[in-house]
């Protein structure tokens, strides 16, 4: 996740998130570390599979025509929260499918709140009438992520293969503000709607939106059958990040917050970006980016829970080769500190010889080779090279 706004902004907010990154684990509260060395995950949990929406690009393949049969009972999942919260994750983030056609939400973020954990909502916004937006901040969920991914009613409702999908979209954004609800715009950006990128901005800021989150396409789920003909360029990455850059200068960090997910070399432009403009916080900004340690945060600092309970590095390796273990088998807790486990080992390597560009890429210590996913998807390879990366052709060597 590269925070563009945080970095480049938050002098203050970057030394502060530093200062708690260098306490001794027995400083932070927790009822129960599961492991030694290493994050504890932001949970991304697929609470379903099914959707009332069926959009071609989706990573999980959800629709309408999904069922329950397999997905975790209320018992088993309310077991999977108590060990989450003795764990002490930072964030669930209830997603899915659409998590608002999971009958027993209200019960299941009842009881993370009353276990003392912090809840946000992925969703694609259709479902949210006043009412539900209402419920859903009473329900002590704090954040409700929504997707938007077009400026114009042609682009979203293509995009989501739904008709009427962007008037309930923005009638979703007006029933948050209305209860009190922060909510912010996830975009997934692609070949069909990156002219877009501008108004799309303008539009969230309009909304309301606290947060413009960019997701780039992941060649996984439905995704991979419109990865080819849909992923952007590297001329057109760099393009919608310079954009974004200039959008986040402009805009009070107070107003909304920028940040771009899926791939870690995002925060190469955005340094050269501030380096370039001779920024004051430039200094705070590559502390924190370099502790980071290789930016991907598959394996490390994000895990996903599918709906059946199959446990993830993250929510888009979610091939057979990527499964790391089942909640229904051992607790998450335990699959997650398990120094032996040879998925989550082949993630958290970050010093593995990687092919092509990434062998020989001096940005590594930042972007840790990019995401690999992507390397595995389009080459069959967990160590080649990130075929999304524009760093090659747009920045030199360091010295």
């Amino acid at each position: 996740m590269n925070r563009i706004t945080q970095c480049m902004h938050g002098r203050g907010t970057v030394s502060d998130v530093m200062r708690h990154r260098h306490k001794p684990q027995t400083t932070v509260p927790s009822t129960y570390l599961a492991f030694s060395g290493m994050y504890r995950p932001v949970i991304f949990w697929n609470l379903t599979d099914r959707c009332n929406l069926s959009c071609n690009h989706c990573y999980n393949q959800s629709g309408p025509e999904r069922t329950t049969e397999g997905e975790l009972t209320t018992a088993e999942a309310l077991k999977v929260i108590d060990d989450l919260a003795d764990m002490g994750v930072p964030l669930i983030l209830f997603t899915g499918g659409e998590p608002l056609m999971r009958a027993d939400i209200w019960d299941l973020a009842q009881h993370a709140r009353n276990r003392g954990l912090k809840m946000a909502l992925s969703t694609n916004g259709t479902l949210i009438t006043p009412d539900i937006a209402r419920r859903i901040k009473e329900s002590g969920i704090e954040y409700a992520g929504i997707s938007l991914d077009g400026a114009r009613a042609e682009t979203h409702d293509r995009f989501r293969n739904s008709p009427g999908a962007f008037e309930q979209t923005l009638a979703a954004f007006a029933a948050c503000k209305e209860a009190g609800l922060r909510c912010g715009v996830r975009v997934t950006l692609t070949k069909e709607n990156c002219r877009e990128l501008e108004a799309l901005v303008d539009l969230a800021i309009s909304l309301g939106a606290s947060r413009f989150c960019l997701y780039w396409l992941v060649p996984t789920g439905r995704g991979i059958d419109s990865y080819t003909q849909l992923q952007l360029d590297r001329d057109e990455v760099i393009e919608a990040l310079s954009l974004l850059y200039l959008k986040a200068k402009e805009t009070d960090p107070a107003t909304m917050e920028f940040l771009t997910v899926d791939a870690p070399q995002d925060c190469i432009h955005l340094l050269a970006s501030m380096e370039k403009d001779q920024s004051e916080d430039l200094v705070d900004a590559r502390e924190l980016l370099e502790s980071l340690k290789g930016g991907c945060s598959a394996g490390t600092r994000v895990a996903n829970i599918d709906a059946q309970g199959n446990v993830y590095p993250c929510q888009f390796a979610r091939s057979p080769e990527f499964l790391v273990g089942s909640v229904r088998n051992l607790p998450f807790s335990r699959i997650w500190a398990d120094p032996a486990n040879p998925v989550l080992a082949r993630f958290r390597e970050k010093q593995a010889r990687f092919g092509g560009r990434c062998e020989t890429c001096n940005y590594r210590d930042l972007c840790g080779g990019g995401c690999r996913v992507r390397a595995y998807a389009v080459n069959e390879n967990f160590l080649a090279e990130d075929p999304f990366c524009f760093v090659e052709k747009v920045f030199p060597k360091r010295q």
